[in-house]
């Protein structure tokens, strides 16, 4: 079926003027609706398919085809859909906001509907200055061909034709290409466009002959093997996203209208990053950006997805949020929930391998899934003073699990906590602490507790009354160094010897000494709000190791000033191998014990002598 675009009329056809101010519409399409004017072919394939797809509601056995021509700056879509009468075309195709799915006996076909035929067609003014259509109508055999032809300057004509310009039911649209926008309507970028839009819509569309459709989606298709099924697959994902999948969870769900199929990424992602899911509406591409189309927690997987139900927003480039949206949001976080739970039952080898690489997403899960906590939580590893293991095998090595709520308090007592043999939980990741805490519920019996200072320092050796009775002036002095930064001094006996000294507060001390900084810098009313709050809050406390070498030296040396700066700068490094934030004060002691030992180094005589024990 070709339209005889040359056809003469008798009497040229009066002109008629578009209810809508054209220039300001393409404009307005242009620059705030569509994100490129590539969609046009999107619009005209839209219209062709609802044209289709409206005969077919009525005579099931009507020829369904689409085909595309590109000529010298041109590009004309034949289909052999439901047409438009002479009425159709000024009511249908110069009003916005009329659609040609209401009403007119194709009521039974409106839930097949891709868009609306009005706006559709005048968005292709974006690439376009002249617009000409001929169509003949299928719901009235006798009627004669009509053409409408439309300018840019929001003007149009309408004119009945002689049979023989359309002798077949269908529309043929044709493009004239405005100056700068030829490179759309060039034979390269319809065939690409046409792909990209229309590879899965149900009907036969060719572009110059070169074919758009034919192929099942692939999570569709029929395979020989499950082998070939999952080769397909991690081929399709190539092709859309650009990786390998760890692994595709099939998304059929035929009472949300929804088919498709999510790829596991094989690298870790935040959980911030927006997903670019893939959608489409009845086999049209809507849009590659979709988000919120998944739980946030399931940040790991991209999904390629054909919908029946979901509703796209104004531009057709979003899904709108909805009660359906929210509906297919939670049946979809159910099939992938549903398929780490097969892994676990399953295939362990390959839940493992997820989890090395997306184990924050199963955290985040667990965290809100009683059921799936007590599925993964044996699983899932953790940081802890055993190394990297499960939670479950972790707390059946030792009696009372302790935790830190952030990593630095982890890493401060990490390796003293280890050689006293005090099982400790890195809590200071993402869901990490609030799933130690959910332990009991999972391993009934198991005792949870947030580690304090105060737990630490009961573990470790005292010194004998003796020898810390003899070392009252240098601990005086140690803590005199210290008292204005809010911490206290205490000699223990620990392993490993390696340590010098071990910082330990906790995070009441930690807004104690906050609370203190910020009552130095505030005014004097707030100020004085501030020093209400002051309550009896446990200090910090450095606590010296007794069985180190050098602690042991600096205990010894005989010049006071000396020995207080050698603490000084033990506080210093017990801050840095804690990896705790300084304040102020801490950089400016840290700077102090630094020029005061290389001062004592470079004296001459007993000065350099002492430095060299403080060495």
């Amino acid at each position: 079926m070709t339209a005889d675009f040359s056809a003469s009329p008798d009497a040229a056809p009066a002109p008629h003027t578009f209810q809508v101010d054209l220039r300001g519409l393409v404009d307005l399409l242009s620059h705030h609706l569509y994100a490129s004017p590539r969609v046009y072919l999107r619009e005209l394939l839209q219209n062709a398919v609802d044209a289709l797809t409206a005969r077919r509601g009525a005579d099931p056995d009507a020829p369904a085809r689409i085909r595309l021509r590109t000529g010298d700056r041109s590009l004309s879509i034949t289909d052999t859909g439901i047409g438009l009468s002479e009425r159709d075309m000024h009511e249908l195709l110069a009003t916005i906001g009329r659609s040609s799915k209401r009403g007119d006996g194709l009521e039974a076909a409106r839930s097949g509907f891709l868009g609306q035929f009005g706006i559709g067609l005048l968005a292709c003014f974006v690439v376009a200055e002249r617009i000409r259509v001929v169509s003949r109508s299928a719901r009235t055999p006798d009627a004669a061909p009509v053409e409408w032809t439309a300018r840019d300057d929001g003007s149009y004509t309408v004119r009945v034709l002689d049979v023989a310009a359309h002798p077949e039911a269908g529309t043929t649209v044709r493009l004239e290409a405005r100056r700068g926008s030829e490179e759309w309507l060039t034979p390269r970028r319809v065939v690409e466009l046409a792909r990209h839009f229309g590879s899965l819509l149900p009907y036969d569309i060719r572009v110059d002959d070169a074919a758009v459709t034919g192929d099942a989606a692939p999570w569709a298709a029929t395979y020989a093997t499950p082998q070939a099924r999952r080769a397909a697959l991690v081929a399709h994902c190539r092709d859309v996203f650009g990786f390998a999948p760890l692994d595709a969870i099939d998304l059929d769900l035929p009472a949300a209208g929804v088919r498709g199929v999510a790829y596991v990424l094989p690298g870790a992602v935040s959980p911030a990053q927006r997903a670019g899911h893939r959608v489409h509406l009845k086999g049209m591409l809507l849009t590659e950006r979709a988000d919120g189309l998944l739980p946030d927690w399931a940040f790991f997987v991209r999904c390629v997805l054909d919908t029946d139900t979901l509703r796209p927003t104004a531009s057709r480039e979003a899904l709108y949020e909805d009660e359906a949206l929210a509906a297919v949001r939670d049946a979809l976080g159910a099939r992938v929930r549903d398929w780490l739970t097969g892994l676990a039952a399953s295939a362990p080898e390959r839940l493992e391998r997820f989890i090395a690489v997306h184990h924050l997403g199963v955290k985040s899960l667990a965290l809100h899934d009683p059921e799936l906590l007590r599925t993964m939580l044996p699983w899932l590893p953790f940081e802890t003073t055993d190394g990297r293991v499960p939670l479950t095998e972790f707390a059946r090595r030792h009696p009372v699990v302790h935790f830190t709520r952030t990593v630095e308090e982890f890493r401060q007592v990490a390796a003293i906590a280890s050689a006293q043999g005090i099982g400790v939980v890195n809590g200071g990741y993402t869901y990490d602490s609030e799933l130690v805490e959910a332990l009991p519920h999972v391993l009934p019996g198991a005792t949870v507790t947030e580690l304090d200072g105060e737990t630490v320092t009961a573990h470790l050796d005292a010194v004998d009354g003796a020898d810390e009775l003899a070392l009252a002036p240098f601990l005086a002095t140690a803590r005199a160094r210290l008292d204005a930064l809010g911490c206290d001094v205490a000699l223990r006996a620990f392993h490993p010897v390696t340590v010098p000294a071990l910082h330990l507060d906790d995070r009441q001390a930690r807004h104690e000494q906050a609370r203190q900084e910020a009552a130095e810098e505030a005014d004097a009313l707030w100020s004085g709000i501030l020093g209400s709050l002051r309550g009896e809050t446990p200090r910090a406390r450095l606590v010296l190791n007794h069985l180190n070498p050098l602690v042991r030296r600096i205990a010894s040396l005989p010049n006071a000033e000396l020995a207080g700066t050698a603490v000084e700068a033990l506080y210093g490094q017990s801050l840095l191998m804690a990896r705790r934030p300084l304040r102020p004060a801490d950089s400016a002691l840290l700077n102090r014990a630094f020029a005061g030992l290389l001062e004592w180094s470079t004296l001459p005589g007993g000065g350099a002598d002492e430095g060299d024990e403080a060495r």
